[in-house]
């Protein structure tokens, strides 16, 4: 069974995911150094906390739920910094990416 350790990095890698995203914008197009050095230094934590949890967990598992968490932040974080609006539908569908991070955990089993 994949130990929760490898959970909390899957976790914080997508954390760092949505900083990466939020500093691309804050970057303006990587013409400000801060937030581009930012933007770099998170991806690469990111894919190195990737790395680490699919030691132990399912490949597939693992980028989906990376994947999920960065584009749930990611929306989240555009909603609530730049404004971007959040429809029912929107809403609606991020619940769903939502369900299906939670249901990959849930759902989760040992592998024999």
């Amino acid at each position: 069974m994949p130990s929760l350790s490898a959970w909390a990095q899957l976790l914080a890698a997508g954390v760092l995911e949505v900083v990466m995203a939020f500093a691309l914008k804050a970057s303006a197009g990587a013409s400000r150094p801060g937030p581009s050095l930012l933007a770099v230094l998170a991806a690469l934590a990111s894919i190195w906390l990737l790395a680490a949890a699919v030691r132990t967990l399912p490949l597939g598992i693992a980028y989906a739920v990376w994947t999920g968490i960065g584009a749930l932040g990611v929306s989240l974080v555009g909603a609530a910094v730049f404004a971007e609006p959040l429809s029912p539908a929107r809403v609606a569908c991020m619940a769903l990416v939502f369900g299906g991070i939670a249901g990959l955990k849930v759902l989760e089993h040992p592998s024999s």
